[in-house]
């Protein structure tokens, strides 16, 4: 899972001079001039994007909305690392995508006194060994053991260096007694996909490393498995974070980020519509979702969703 989050669009050393050329909202409170500052030219507003699956969706669900809302949306992309440097230093204002407590907790030690946690808005991301439903009789990762011939001691999982292979190989398989019968089969997210949605078709037995978010929850009837030793690890939530001084700057924005979230289903259909569907353009993705879930708008910005149309 993690080595799919890795988007090396500006380097750490470069980060500050680049982004001050993008930039557009860094600044402090005294110069707004948009919709919170009640001036009539845009409030600038710099949002990151790392290259991951529910960072795609979301920044671009929020650039849409925000500019529905007449703000001036630059996004700009980066790899995790410089992002939280280039937050901390106040060249972005905002990064919808922080995992806490475990997968970030390192840049948070670095740079979380230097930014501000909007609120989490997804609390179910987590590592997962997942079969489709029709699998019927294996519901646990133990339950392997038992299907070792069924599922040709085959465990399809993802790049080898990924954060979610280290963990089944090295904690999981071991673990649940499965690493002397079954062969972590370590490609790629895209091969693995690839043999799932084929096993599918042919309603064959398979079984799949898998995370979530991930839109393919969308696409296909899954099961995750349970892990009643907790070897993949525990949920983790998914937070937005601004810059210091964030809050003060954009206080309408705050208070619809604080009423922001998302369940499995919104944010699985939201992935597919604008990494799949809409995928030269997941601004006309967020667009479609959002007008075929109005009680999203109404949740989360209340009486500010009045009259916007998608």
């Amino acid at each position: 899972m993690y080595s799919r989050k890795r988007m090396t669009a500006l380097s750490a050393a470069g980060m500050s001079a680049a982004l001050l050329l993008t930039a557009c909202g860094g600044g402090g409170g005294e110069s707004l001039t948009g919709p919170e500052g009640g001036g009539e030219d845009p409030q600038e507003i710099n949002i990151a994007l790392i290259a991951w699956e529910e960072g795609i969706a979301t920044t671009n669900l929020w650039k849409v909305l925000l500019e529905e809302k007449g703000y001036d949306v630059t996004v700009t992309d980066v790899d995790v690392a410089p992002m939280y440097q280039g937050a901390a230093n106040g060249d972005v204002d905002l990064f919808l995508d922080t995992w806490l407590p475990v997968t970030h907790a390192d840049y948070w030690e670095d740079y979380g006194d230097q930014l501000e946690d909007l609120g989490a808005w997804y609390d179910n991301a987590k590592l997962t060994i997942t079969v489709p439903s029709y699998v019927e009789d294996v519901n646990s990762i133990p339950d392997l053991a038992d299907h070792v011939e069924d599922l040709d001691g085959r465990i399809v999982g993802i790049d080898p260096g990924a954060g979610l292979t280290r963990v089944t190989k090295e904690e999981a398989m071991p673990g649940y007694g499965l690493d002397e019968d079954f062969e972590l089969v370590e490609s790629s997210t895209a091969a693995m996909l690839a043999e799932l949605d084929s096993a599918i078709s042919e309603e064959e037995p398979i079984v799949v490393t898998l995370w979530r978010p991930h839109p393919a929850y969308a696409q296909y009837d899954l099961k995750d498995l349970e892990d009643p030793e907790g070897l993949m690890g525990d949920a983790e939530t998914i937070h937005a974070v601004g810059r210091d001084g964030f809050g003060e700057d954009y206080p309408e924005l705050t208070g619809w980020l604080e009423n922001f979230e998302l369940n499995d289903e919104e944010l699985a259909t939201l992935e597919v519509l604008t990494l799949q569907e809409h995928e030269d353009d997941p601004e006309a993705g967020a667009r479609a979702w959002l007008s075929e879930n109005p009680e999203f708008l109404e949740r989360t910005l209340g009486e500010d969703a009045e009259g916007l149309e998608f």
